[in-house]
């Protein structure tokens, strides 16, 4: 969440960064409009209430010297009873206040970093390097590759479960599962990433504290008799393993890496992608999380990133990176890069990991600090990327592999994870 102290700092600078991300973000009777008339409210309420309780001290110490003195205090205990009255209802009063402005605060994306382009979607994000040769050649679609090899099942996926569920058989089974183990590997071992094994189910707690919640609880599958949902990422339960906790500063960074199943409804994406795995309501990821120090989190992120760009580098991927705009932005980051893998069926780049950092906003949220150079506790700042989405990988290999007698070539680098087979074939 955005930091209090700043929004009474500087309440028109925020304005204008969060403005900068478009929409209504900071229009009449928006979040961060109600924000700034609860957050007067509180303030007044809480005035009056400590000029009330001075009063009620006041009124007691009167009361204790007439006592003393052995003289009446009626006079001054039907006004006690009067103040303590109105003190027991405005401290109702501004707890409610505060409860609005905290819930208020939670609706409030992260400002965007002043280095981040401006732009309100896609069409003006920035492209900074290339990386490979994309085909040029005509290849079928991912989707077609598979079922002719007998690899992908949709109509099982199906039948099992509705629209966007996919059946992995055989050698596509067994190419997750090796792009799943490659990319952990790389990351422990090379990147320098601790790898956690996390629940795939979180508490409302956690959701709200990497900022799922509350504004993207209708993207979520949630579980019917418990507040509990299915994770949309590993950001989530990865971040929050730190969730209340005071880290010492020589800890940090902290990187972890991480491979959960991941769940989403895609409630805003009706009719995109309807044919094969590029949109799916359940996807395998690797995720790389790291907590670090504020004054380092945009080189951190730089190297972050350069870990999501090794994944792809070694699998033979032709890809791009491209920053982010404001108006693309997450509601919980402040500057984006975006990884995309050329998939030739479609001629076009597709989106396979998103590396962002969220400075000190998730630390807030999360309630996770560090001790600075005094001692004082401060939010920690936290990054994280796809490292990567391995369904896309598939998709992407299947169709970069591709060979014209319908098979599919392996990557030097994933043979070893897959019994030393080279290519995917009917035979």
């Amino acid at each position: 969440m955005i930091d209090r102290k700043l929004l009474r700092q500087d309440a028109a600078a925020l304005a204008a960064a969060l403005a900068r991300r478009g929409g209504d973000v900071t229009a009449a009777g928006s979040a961060w409009a109600r924000l700034s008339e609860l957050d007067v409210r509180q303030r007044q309420l809480k005035s009056e209430l400590e000029t009330l309780q001075a009063e009620r001290n006041s009124v007691s110490r009167a009361i204790g010297m007439k006592k003393g003195r052995g003289e009446s205090a009626d006079e001054e205990l039907a006004r006690m009873a009067e103040v303590s009255r109105r003190v027991k209802s405005l401290e109702a009063k501004t707890r409610e206040a505060e409860a609005a402005f905290a819930q208020a605060l939670l609706e409030v994306p992260n400002p965007p970093l002043d280095s981040v382009p401006d732009g309100d979607g896609e069409e003006d994000n920035v492209e900074l390097r290339r990386w490979g040769e994309p085909r040029q050649d005509e290849v079928p679609p991912h989707y077609e590759i598979g079922e002719r090899l007998g690899i992908l099942d949709f109509e099982a996926g199906a039948t099992l479960a509705g629209s966007r569920f996919t059946v992995l058989r055989g050698a596509a089974a067994r190419l997750e599962r090796a792009l799943m183990q490659f990319m952990l590997d790389l990351h422990a071992d090379q990147h320098g990433y601790e790898e956690v094994w996390v629940p795939a189910i979180v508490n409302r707690k956690t959701m709200t504290g990497t900022g799922q919640l509350p504004k993207f609880e209708d993207d979520l599958y949630r579980l019917a008799d418990e507040d509990a949902f299915l994770i949309p990422t590993a950001e989530v339960p990865v971040t929050n393993l730190y969730q209340g906790q005071i880290l010492e500063a020589e800890r940090l960074p902290v990187r972890h890496c991480a491979y959960t199943p991941c769940f989403r409804r895609e409630a805003g994406s009706a009719g995109r992608d309807m044919r094969g795995m590029i949109r799916q309501h359940q996807f395998d990821k690797v995720e790389l999380v790291q907590l670090t120090h504020p004054d380092r989190v945009l080189d951190d992120l730089q190297a972050l990133t350069g870990h999501a760009e090794a994944v792809l580098q070694a699998l033979e991927l032709p890809y791009r990176v491209v920053e982010l705009c404001a108006g693309d932005l997450g509601f919980s980051a402040q500057k984006t890069y975006d990884l995309e893998v050329w998939l030739p069926a479609q001629q076009t780049y597709r989106e396979i990991s998103s590396c962002s950092s969220f400075g000190q906003f998730q630390g807030r949220r999360a309630g996770i600090r560090f001790r600075d150079e005094h001692g004082k506790p401060q939010p920690v700042a936290t990054l994280n990327g796809s490292g990567l989405a391995i369904g896309r990988c598939l998709v992407a290999l299947l169709e970069n592999g591709w060979q014209a007698d319908g098979t599919v070539q392996i990557p030097a680098a994933l043979q070893p994870y897959m019994g030393g087979l080279q290519v995917i074939s009917n035979e």
